[in-house]
């Protein structure tokens, strides 16, 4: 199954590689390129800078806010053409990505023009606060709240597995305002300055070292009183608005760096002979058989997208998918362990694969080192839990597509 692109997307794409060929370091497309690590961290510090000149960050956005108000198909081949290149396409994910979005489609004007241009010149970073120590699947039962007193919001209650918080800006906050309503009616969806006194960030340190999970206090903490996206009491609906950009951003490329991972797992085994199991070659093709599975769901996605279906076997994709590859990447990395036997508790096991998924994010701390497929396999066991649990996908499926019965509930609940 494939997609036919328009001529004027095919056009943009010989613009976008061009754009590539011509700002990305001299060498990159080099079979064995590498970067050391002091011209990696010059990368990391100028991209943002280039991306903003070329104009790709939130390039999707309306050109009255900054983008370039590409159509729904250009904006899959940006993604598809960065992705192709392995070259970073954003500044902060959560700027650009989710809360950005969020307040293009709910925000007064005024949020918009405080807040969108320095998530597009990358000057603010982001963070998520929305689940709580007692309130992760159940989001709804946030505690969390917040008291307006006079043209401030007092913010006073507890986040948890705030990535990144410890280097936020802001944080895009689910609060309760109005402890009497109904759950899902009394909450609003604040913009909150995290530096400031009363946010205390805590980082989790985590089987592989490093921290960028966090906990976060707030202690009669600050929020200006305009800062409510979508209206006071509104912010489960808005919330709702942030998920669903997060798992429908990368219909096409999703799935590009499990197949990559399987490449390296192939050779891996050929190498060491693993490859003459049966057990393992059959692994090895289920993960590829799902691989393909993942990137020709993603194709009917967007043909849905364009269509502007309805279909309810469409609906029921975006509710499978995250739930789909999530337990398909553990099983992966499971495999993985095998093909690498007693090798994989080495700190050079894999060292040379530096692409595989989990290992680009903050530098492991000395002292528990681990080789990047072992820092893989942590985050693997991560994404079963974050963006919502298997479990609770399997309810949204079966209650929201399937129209089955809700999940009975403990008594007093």
């Amino acid at each position: 199954m494939e997609l036919t692109y328009p001529t004027d997307a095919e056009e943009f794409r010989e613009e976008v590689r061009a754009w590539l060929r011509e700002n990305l370091p001299a060498g990159w497309f080099e079979a064995g390129f590498e970067m050391s690590a002091d011209d990696r961290r010059k990368f990391n510090e100028t991209w943002p800078a280039k991306l903003y000149g070329g104009g790709w960050i939130c390039a999707t956005w309306p050109k009255e806010y900054g983008g370039k108000g590409l159509s729904v198909m250009q904006g899959v081949v940006l993604s598809e053409e960065f992705a192709a290149a392995k070259a970073p396409m954003r500044a902060d994910f959560f700027g650009d990505t989710l809360v950005g979005p969020t307040i293009l489609q709910w925000g007064t004007e005024e949020q918009k023009k405080e807040f969108l241009p320095k998530i597009l010149r990358g000057e603010t970073r982001w963070c998520q606060g929305f689940s709580e120590p007692n309130s992760g699947s159940d989001l709804a039962s946030l505690k969390t709240s917040a008291v307006l007193d006079g043209d401030e919001w007092v913010i006073n209650g507890q986040k948890v597995w705030t990535t990144g918080g410890h280097h936020a800006d802001y944080c895009f906050l689910l609060t309760r305002t109005d402890p009497t309503a109904p759950k899902h009616k009394g909450i609003s969806y604040l913009l909150v300055p995290m530096r400031q006194p009363g946010v205390e960030v805590r980082g989790i340190v985590q089987p592989d070292g490093t921290a960028e999970f966090c906990e976060v206090f707030f202690t009669d903490a600050r929020c200006p009183k305009d800062n409510v996206v979508g209206g006071v009491n509104n912010g489960w609906q808005v919330a709702n608005s942030t998920l669903a950009f997060e798992r429908g951003m990368s219909a096409t490329t999703g799935y590009r760096r499990f197949e990559e991972e399987y490449k390296l797992m192939r050779m891996r085994a050929t190498e060491n002979g693993a490859i003459n199991d049966p057990i393992i070659r059959q692994r090895l093709m289920r993960y590829y058989t799902k691989i393909q599975i993942l990137r020709i769901n993603g194709l009917r996605s967007l043909t849905a997208t364009l269509n502007k279906s309805k279909d309810l076997g469409v609906a029921a994709l975006g509710a499978s998918n995250k739930m789909f590859w999530s337990e398909m990447h553990k099983e992966a990395m499971e495999l993985a362990l095998d093909i690498f036997g007693a090798e994989a508790v080495l700190v050079n096991a894999g060292a040379e694969l530096a692409s595989w998924p989990g290992t680009a994010r903050e530098k492991r701390r000395a002292g528990y080192p681990v080789s990047p497929m072992m820092s893989a396999f942590f985050f693997s066991r991560s994404e079963t839990i974050w963006g919502g649990t298997s479990q609770i996908q399997r309810n949204i499926v079966a209650e929201r597509v399937l129209g089955l019965p809700k999940e009975p509930k403990a008594a007093g609940e």
